[in-house]
């Protein structure tokens, strides 16, 4: 038999549960393609309107800030949430109304307390934060929090309806994602004042508004739930919720660290290091998406069903073989990437504010952010097999070794190549990831 008969053979009788996750990465990457397009423009638009200006040094600051505790807890609830809707399709209807609409009523709660906090603690975080950049930039990034405050409730309740599109194995949501983008790029737009940050305030929170009450309609018709909001904790899943959420938040809130963590150490390299590093990591997440969304998506509802019926042996080979094929994914993107990153960036940015000088110092970020990209396709899978088997403790501690490294790389390698060595300190730090995934998962060890 050929090689071409060989592999065609292959192809026709592959598992189902190979295709099911391989079409459903197919459906997410072509979603994510049109909804990172959005973002794409709307990078756009706000590198020709501000450049690399204290303006986008304020914005891109206020909304790490506003949104790293509701994106910490939406990194928890988008990998907890999946396998439990999955495992609450076998429920009466009426359980799974009550459980929705019960979690709907928690994710508010919870986002506004958040909004309180940030609120209080603003003062204090500002000065940390924004310790060595200008005062005019300080006072507007106050300005930009108060109009921004919704966003971290939003960003709860978008994450609720995503999980339970996700739990269906309905991809819309990827798609859903580009309309914040598109909303925000309405307002800086047709807007000439360069120097008012009010495009981006506006621009941002009804886009998260549009997001939601869009999202929420699609949820409903996919699970045909009617879930009203309760203010109670009686359904019988939440004994497992608060196990799970409250192992995993440990190590992803101090994961979450290293968004800000980098912030600090860029911040005190002056004004406009922060909008650099910025439109650097805008363009790594446009390339990131298409890989790590699309596998990450597609894989949760698969493993944890396979999962859920006992079939560990199966889940395990599966979620390996697509680690170690995404691996190679990764590797091959960044080749890739590297000899195209100073054309892409010139042809998203360069124009108006934003010079050919900026263009190079992007792009050069950029390059170097590439090495985390095989390491984080890679492990995305195996972080849905940990989840899905219910391992939260492995992966708190996995996120705490993890931050550590980020640190103490953060600390020697911008002292050694300045702002580059942030990038490259993530790089590091996605290799640590790789190790510590991949060997447990190899060591057969069952949940924690």
């Amino acid at each position: 038999m050929s090689h071409t008969a060989s592999w065609r053979n292959r192809l026709v009788h592959i598992h189902p549960d190979h295709s099911r996750i391989a079409r459903s990465a197919v459906w997410v990457s072509m979603f994510a393609l049109i909804s990172k397009s959005a973002g794409a423009l709307k990078e756009i638009a706000i590198a020709y309107r501000y450049g690399i200006s204290n303006v986008v040094d304020a914005y891109q600051l206020t909304l790490t800030l506003v949104t790293w505790l509701p994106a910490t807890f939406v990194a928890v609830l988008s990998v907890v949430l999946v396998p439990a809707l999955v495992e609450l399709r076998a429920k009466p209807k009426q359980e799974q109304a009550r459980f929705l609409g019960e979690l709907d009523a928690m994710a508010i709660s919870v986002g506004v307390v958040f909004a309180v906090l940030l609120y209080f603690s603003w003062p204090f975080a500002l000065d940390l934060m924004a310790h060595k950049l200008s005062a005019q930039t300080s006072a507007m990034s106050r300005r930009i929090m108060l109009g921004m405050t919704p966003v971290g409730i939003l960003m709860l309740t978008i994450c609720v309806y995503a999980a339970r599109l996700q739990a269906r194995e309905k991809h819309v949501n990827t798609l859903l994602e580009c309309v914040p983008a598109m909303v925000l790029l309405c307002f800086v737009v047709p807007w000439h004042d360069a120097s008012s940050p009010a495009p981006l305030i506006w621009g941002t929170t009804l886009g998260f508004i549009c997001h939601a009450v869009i999202l929420g309609v699609f949820a409903g018709r996919a699970d045909q739930l009617r879930a009203r909001f309760r203010f109670s904790l009686s359904s019988p899943q939440w004994p497992h919720m608060y196990r799970a959420v409250g192992v995993f938040m440990i190590g992803q809130l101090i994961m979450s660290l290293a968004t800000p963590l980098d912030q600090y150490f860029v911040a005190g390299l002056g004004d406009g290091a922060i909008a650099t590093l910025g439109y650097a990591n805008r363009v790594l997440g446009l390339l990131v998406s298409m890989g790590a969304v699309a596998i990450s998506r597609a894989t949760l509802p698969v493993l944890s069903e396979l999962l859920s019926a006992g079939d560990n042996v199966r889940a395990r080979s599966i979620a390996l073989k697509w680690s170690l094929l995404m691996l190679a994914i990764g590797g091959v993107m960044v080749v890739v990437a590297w000899f195209l990153a100073p054309i892409v960036v010139k042809l998203l940015f360069q124009r108006g504010a934003f010079s050919a000088a900026d263009t190079v110092a992007v792009s050069g970020l950029f390059r170097w952010g590439l090495i985390q990209i095989p390491f984080y396709f890679s492990v995305l899978v195996l972080v849905q097999l940990f989840a899905s088997q219910g391992r939260f403790k492995a992966m708190a501690g996995i996120a705490v070794v993890n931050f550590a490294v980020k640190a103490v790389a953060n600390f020697f390698l911008i002292r050694w190549l300045g702002i580059t060595g942030v990038v490259l300190a993530t790089g590091v730090m996605g290799g640590s990831a790789f190790v510590c995934y991949l060997s447990l998962t190899l060591k057969k060890t069952g949940p924690l």
